[in-house]
């Protein structure tokens, strides 16, 4: 069973940068399809960036393609996600994902996804 921490969060103004790692342990990380989810006060929580499975396709939600990028480092067995030209919409806690048995048409369902790191706060104000 895999265990994942979130870092990385914090307050940026308009059209800052940050990057957010997961770290994972407690599994084989290059076996999980993973992904970056964010929520927001009484919404649901919604899909941002991923990685298939096999790790050999990326997804993007439309409103970060261009700005948000995804990577891993499978030897340090941690996730990241850089995030440039950030908007106040962007606003939201941020958690990673991750699933052994998830399908492609579900990548992108947060109820298809078994673990979860704690989440970590990026706020985006002037």
């Amino acid at each position: 069973q895999v265990q994942l921490v979130e870092s990385g969060g914090g307050l940026v103004q308009p059209g800052g940068s940050l990057r957010l790692s997961c770290a994972a342990s407690g599994g084989t990380f290059s076996t999980y399809a993973k992904a970056w989810f964010r929520q927001t006060p009484g919404k649901e929580r919604e899909y941002v960036a991923g990685f298939s499975r096999t790790g050999g396709h990326t997804y993007y939600a439309d409103s970060v393609k261009g700005r948000f990028t995804i990577s891993r480092d499978n030897a340090k067995s941690t996730l990241y996600l850089q995030m440039n030209n950030l908007k106040p919409e962007d606003t939201a806690v941020y958690y990673c994902a991750f699933d052994r048995s998830i399908i492609t048409s579900s990548l992108r369902q947060p109820n298809a996804y078994d673990y979860w790191g704690q989440g970590t706060q990026v706020t985006v104000s002037s």
